[in-house]
């Protein structure tokens, strides 16, 4: 199934994304529930929740039925986190 979902992510969903200097990320996918991360410009977007909505879960819905729900899994990413401690130590 996972093969499915990121052939259909690199078909349908990937190149409108890097439009916008984005990606996405698959977390997990269970009890036909597939958990995403938005990547690049796209992550930190106020229009992210619209882009899943809109763009991702309609995509994938359409050529991965057996998909019921796409969550956007949001939160600050490890490569950030790591940033902000080496900047912090710098600092001091």
């Amino acid at each position: 199934m996972k093969d499915k979902i990121e052939l259909t992510l690199d078909k349908y969903v990937r190149p409108k994304l890097s439009e916008h200097y984005g990606n996405v990320e698959v977390i997990s996918y269970e009890n036909n529930i597939l958990k995403i991360k938005l990547l690049g410009q796209c992550g930190n977007c106020p229009s992210a929740k619209m882009t899943v909505e809109n763009v991702i879960e309609e995509e994938l819905k359409k050529h991965v039925p057996e998909i019921n729900e796409v969550v956007l899994v949001e939160g600050v990413s490890d490569e950030l986190i790591e940033f902000a401690k080496k900047l912090l130590k710098h600092k001091k």
